[in-house]
């Protein structure tokens, strides 16, 4: 389901769950203006169309004891794409690994991690990361703090550009 085939109720639909992905389907259907069976077949096709890619609980890491947050930009000596995702592979292996971003320019991949303290990030970089088959560089940034992190994207933005565009 392409962009196009979406209708103003579906993208309704969807920035309210970006929002508050717990309501019930009855809040949902009050809030986007349908009776809640068709609000249910809707959001059922978006979910196996893709838009949808599931429903998470967004903890905070420090009341887990997860203290420190880095981002690793990290080179690698090939860029072959099978070595390409093979590193991927890697990443998806590695629990401190939060995010993992392939990059254009000098940086061939960002990583976010997430580490109850310093020494526990440490080991990680120095024994697994730095060792891991292909990697040549890998430069750090501990994060001080964090200003925004918006899950999903602006749907105001998009209902501009649609606007646009008709």
């Amino acid at each position: 389901m392409a962009i196009s085939k979406l209708d103003e109720i579906d993208r309704m639909i969807l920035a309210e769950l970006q929002a508050d992905g717990r309501m019930t389907n009855v809040e949902l259907a009050k809030r986007v203006g349908i009776s809640a069976p068709p609000c249910l077949r809707r959001v059922r096709t978006l979910e196996e169309s893709g838009f949808i890619q599931g429903y998470h609980a967004e903890v905070e890491p420090r009341a887990l004891g997860f203290e420190v947050q880095v981002f690793a930009m990290v080179g690698l000596q090939s860029q072959a794409e099978a070595d390409l995702s093979a590193f991927e592979d890697r990443c998806r292996e590695w629990p401190l690994v939060r995010e993992c971003h392939m990059l254009n320019g000098e940086v061939d991949f960002i990583l976010k991690c997430v580490a109850p303290d310093l020494s526990t990030f440490q080991s990680f970089l120095t024994e697994e990361l730095t060792a891991a088959d292909n990697v040549a560089s890998v430069k750090t940034s501990l994060v001080i703090r964090g200003s925004k992190d918006e899950p999903g994207v602006p749907f105001d933005v998009l209902e501009d550009r649609l606007k646009q565009i008709s």
